[in-house]
């Protein structure tokens, strides 16, 4: 039952990371791009547990901003990147490491607080760290692909859905999180 609830757990972990990777891959991401950001966020969901475990509750009690305003600014920036890109010929985004240790930063987050609690759940986080970094990396990947399909289809418009998802997203962390 533990494993199950893992799982479950690594599932609502990486819906963010599916539905940010989901609007880049309707901007167009480069594969490369794909693959290492997935294999990034998947690495970030594996030490965020981690090291949420081992920080506990004393560091979280000592941060001043509620993270959830920290998220909402990364989006807002990715945002304008991406409505500054809609006008643009080249439908690419490079992502540059700085790019890929963001957005990795930004899904995994969560990954971090789940961290702290985790020892409620199992004695070896470290089990837990691994099933929440594949179902992240494969989360994160499916996520580019179906946006990449859905962009070849939609060619222009897609840019626009990727917009909405991401404002979606704002509205989400600023009134229902």
């Amino acid at each position: 039952m533990k494993i199950l609830t893992l799982f479950l757990i690594g599932i609502s972990l990486s819906i963010d990371a599916f539905s940010m990777s989901l609007s880049y891959g309707l901007i167009g991401v480069k594969k490369k791009d794909m693959l290492i950001s997935s294999l990034i966020v998947g690495l970030f969901h594996f030490f965020m547990p981690l090291l949420g475990s081992i920080a506990g509750l004393k560091i979280i009690n000592s941060f001043k901003i509620n993270p959830k305003y920290l998220i909402i600014i990364i989006i807002i920036l990715l945002l304008i990147e991406m409505i500054k890109s809609i006008n643009e010929k080249e439908t690419k985004i490079n992502m540059n490491i700085i790019g890929k240790l963001s957005f990795a930063l930004l899904v995994s987050l969560d990954s971090f607080t789940v961290g702290i609690g985790i020892y409620y759940i199992i004695d070896m986080p470290i089990y837990a760290s691994i099933i929440f970094a594949c179902t992240s990396f494969l989360f994160t990947i499916l996520g580019f692909i179906l946006g990449k399909s859905a962009s070849d289809k939609f060619e222009k418009s897609s840019k626009y859905i990727g917009v909405f998802i991401l404002i979606i997203l704002i509205i989400y962390f600023l009134f229902f999180n």
